[in-house]
């Protein structure tokens, strides 16, 4: 199988890595992070300007045509970077529903400025009984007058302090687990009976909550067919969890090189403690956790790229593995790190609890070996 990148994809990837390299370094991280909003306006009309927030969407719809590769080479820089702009919210989850089910005149509406910058937007699909059920939706709506009516909570949306958009999975018919029944909707931030309480989540991410009393949307809003937006939905969280794998994988490759180079650096009894063979033993152990996780992800993502029907089943193989093996990397980097690795200062302390984070994200590891168990052999 050929794992070489087109000049376009290095183009890309080199072209992140630069960003982040002269651009975006700690401090202007953490900096960003304090602000009000948790993410910097400029730094991500600077992403529309460079085309990063164009790369899923085909180009029909005014993107770059890219794919899983162009995803996972974009995520994980992004996971080096630790980059707190909400392009998994806003590129990957609200315009993933748009670029599936949106009309062409939804798009000239949403996806369009979505693309250029210009309008923020969050999926709401997760609900506080629903833990990692995507099917579990309370949230409901029912038909009335010339439209439908929304009521229902969502809990932890991905930048749903700052979206101007949000995309609402509710129940139009079933019962409250049944997959069928789901359906997608548009719904303006600033609607009568939408109330959301913004906050700083433990990674230095931005999330809110949601609570919908009677939000009257009508049927230009409403996204795809109605009662059949489950698979889609599925497989917008599948591409989700994905990217945020990839990401992960960028994280445990920067926290091994960050801790290989503190161990040179750091002396103890007189000497580097890189020399000391137990510590050299773990790191090299890390070192393993990284490329089983590297391999296992170019693995899912080939076949996600050939719609191979064992591609959901690679995606949960792959969240275990960096729900299990990257929480390994983070521990031992703080731990060699020692006390300084939890300190707010250090960017290693910043690492671990975005991984421990991702760990979570659309399923834990416990969660994706039952899934993944679940698949036909």
């Amino acid at each position: 199988m050929d794992f070489s990148l087109t000049e376009e994809q290095e183009m890309l990837a080199d072209s992140i890595a630069r960003f982040i390299e002269t651009d975006y370094d700690f401090e202007t991280r953490q900096r960003i992070a304090a602000g009000e909003r948790g993410f910097s306006d400029e730094m991500w009309r600077t992403f529309a300007e460079l085309g990063w927030t164009a790369v899923p969407f085909s180009e029909e719809d005014g993107g770059l045509d890219g794919g899983p590769v162009e995803l996972m080479l974009m995520m994980q820089e992004f996971g080096r970077g630790l980059l707190v702009e909400p392009f998994l919210a806003n590129i990957v989850l609200a315009g993933g529903a748009l670029r599936r089910l949106a009309s062409k005149d939804q798009k000239t509406k949403w996806m369009t400025p979505l693309i250029a910058g210009e309008l923020h937007a969050g999926l709401a699909f997760a609900e506080p009984q629903a833990r990692f059920e995507l099917s579990d939706i309370a949230t409901t709506a029912k038909e009335g007058g010339d439209g439908y009516i929304l009521n229902g909570r969502k809990t932890l949306v991905l930048n749903g302090g700052a979206a101007d958009l949000l995309i609402i999975p509710a129940r139009t018919a079933g019962k409250q687990t049944d997959e069928s029944g789901i359906t997608l909707f548009a719904v303006p931030s600033n609607a009568a009976g939408v109330s959301r309480r913004a906050y700083p989540t433990v990674d230095g991410l931005q999330a809110a909550e949601l609570d919908l009393a009677d939000v009257t949307v009508g049927l230009d809003n409403v996204l795809g067919s109605v009662d059949e937006g489950f698979d889609t939905l599925r497989n917008i969280v599948d591409e989700a969890t994905l990217a945020v794998s990839a990401e992960a994988v960028g994280i445990m490759q920067a926290m091994h090189d960050k801790t290989v180079e503190y161990s040179k650096d750091r002396v103890q009894f007189g000497v580097p403690i890189g020399t000391f063979q137990a510590l050299q033993h773990r790191m090299v152990e890390t070192m393993m956790s990284c490329e089983q996780s590297r391999s296992l992800l170019y693995w899912c993502v080939m076949l996600n790229c050939s719609n191979d029907n064992d591609g959901r089943k690679a995606i949960s193989a792959l969240k275990y593995q960096v729900g299990t093996a990257g929480v390994h990397v983070a521990r031992e980097a703080v731990q060699i790190h020692g006390g300084m690795g939890v300190t707010w200062e250090l960017d290693i302390a910043h690492y671990f609890k975005r991984i421990s984070a991702i760990d979570l994200m659309f399923g834990n590891a416990d969660y994706h070996l039952d899934r993944f168990a679940d698949f036909p052999a």
